[in-house]
C-alpha cells in the first residue's frame, strides 16, 4: 500500500506541472498585469514600477523553483502579503464548506437511493427521481439565488458570510450554532446537485446486486430482506459509488466557488475572482494549484476507502 501512494504521488508532480504550465500560459495571453494597473497611478513613478516588474517578475522556471524546492508561492500584488498566507485561511474556510456539503450529499443520497431501490415503482420511487431530475435541471447560480431570496424574506437564516457581528462576544457553543446557520445556505447549495446524481447511482447500483444469484441464495435461505439488502447487497452496491468521492470532492470545491460569491463566504473562490480581477498572478497561480491538489488528494483517498470498503481489491 505504501509503494501504491508513493507511487500516486510522483504520478501527481508531471500533473500539477501541467496544470502550472497552463495557467501561467493563459495569464501571459491575458491583456496586462496588476503592475499596469499601477502604472497608471501618477503617483508612482516609471522606476519605481520597472523595479516592481524586475522583482516581482512571474518567470515561469523561477516560480517552479520557488513552490516545490521551497514551498514559495511569491508574493501577492494586491494584499502586500505572502500568497501561502493569503490561501491558507481561504482554502480552510473552502475545505470547510466542501467538507460540509460532502456530508449532505452522502448522508442523504445513500438512505434515499437505497428507499427508492427497495421501493422500486413505487409513490416513493417516483416521487425522489422527479424530485432529482428537477434539482439537477436547476443550475446552481440560480438556486443559489433563490435560497438566498427565501433567506431574505424569512430571515430563518443569514443571507451571507461566515461569522455575526457578535462572533467574538459568543461561547463555543454559540460560536458553533452561528457557523452552522451561516454555512447551511451555502452547504445546500453546493450538495445538492451532486446528491440527485450520486443518489440515482445509489439506486441502480442496489438493483443491479439484487438481482445476483448470491442475493437469491440468501433469500431462499430463509433471511429476512432487510438483512438481505444490508448486510449483503449494500455493501457491493456501495462500491462504485466510493470510486466516485474522489470527482464529487473536486466537484464540490469547484462548486464552492459559486457558492462563495453568492453568499459572500470568505474561501479560495472569492479570494481567487478578486486577484483575477486585479490581474494578481501569483495569487491566482497559487489559488488554481492548490485546487488541483485538493482534487489529486481527492481521488487518491477514494482509491484508498474502496481497498478498505472492499478487501478483495488490493493496490501493488
Amino acid at each position: 500500500m505504501r509503494t501504491y501512494i508513493l507511487r500516486r504521488l510522483l504520478q501527481a508532480i508531471p500533473l500539477l506541472l501541467g496544470v502550472s504550465a497552463v495557467t501561467f500560459l493563459v495569464l501571459k495571453l491575458a491583456p496586462g498585469d496588476f503592475l499596469n494597473t499601477m502604472a497608471e497611478n501618477p503617483g508612482i513613478s516609471a522606476e519605481t514600477i520597472d523595479s516592481l516588474r524586475h522583482r516581482f517578475g512571474l518567470q515561469y522556471g523561477l516560480y517552479l523553483r520557488n513552490v516545490f524546492l521551497h514551498f514559495d508561492f511569491g508574493e501577492s500584488f494586491s494584499r502586500h502579503q505572502p500568497v501561502f498566507t493569503v490561501l491558507r485561511e481561504g482554502l480552510g474556510n473552502t475545505l470547510l464548506l466542501a467538507g460540509a456539503a460532502a456530508l449532505v450529499t452522502w448522508c442523504l443520497a445513500i438512505p434515499l437511493g437505497v428507499l427508492a431501490a427497495v421501493r422500486q415503482f413505487s409513490w416513493v420511487d417516483k416521487t425522489l427521481s422527479v424530485l432529482s431530475f428537477m434539482w439537477l435541471s436547476i443550475p446552481e447560480v440560480l438556486s443559489g439565488l433563490l435560497l438566498l431570496f427565501l433567506a431574505a424574506r424569512t430571515g430563518w437564516l443569514p443571507v451571507g458570510g461566515m461569522h455575526s457581528l457578535e462572533w467574538d462576544q459568543l461561547d463555543l457553543a454559540g460560536k458553533a450554532v452561528d457557523l452552522l446557520r451561516h454555512i447551511a445556505l451555502p452547504a445546500l447549495v453546493v450538495g445538492l446537485i451532486p446528491l440527485a446524481g450520486r443518489m440515482r447511482q445509489m439506486r441502480a447500483n442496489l438493483l443491479d446486486v439484487l438481482r445476483l444469484d448470491y442475493v437469491t441464495t440468501a433469500r431462499a435461505k430463509g433471511l429476512d430482506e432487510r438483512h438481505v439488502v444490508f448486510k449483503h447487497a449494500l455493501r457491493n452496491a456501495i462500491n462504485p459509488l466510493i470510486t466516485l468521492f474522489g470527482f464529487t470532492l473536486g466537484s464540490l470545491v469547484s462548486g464552492s466557488f459559486i457558492a462563495e460569491v453568492i453568499f459572500a463566504w470568505p474561501g479560495l473562490g472569492r479570494i481567487t475572482l478578486d486577484a483575477l480581477l486585479a490581474k494578481d498572478q501569483y495569487l491566482v497561480m497559487g489559488s488554481v494549484l492548490m485546487a488541483a491538489t485538493v482534487l489529486v488528494a481527492g481521488n487518491l483517498i477514494a482509491d484508498l476507502l474502496l481497498a478498505i470498503a472492499d478487501p478483495r481489491i488490493a493496490y501493488e
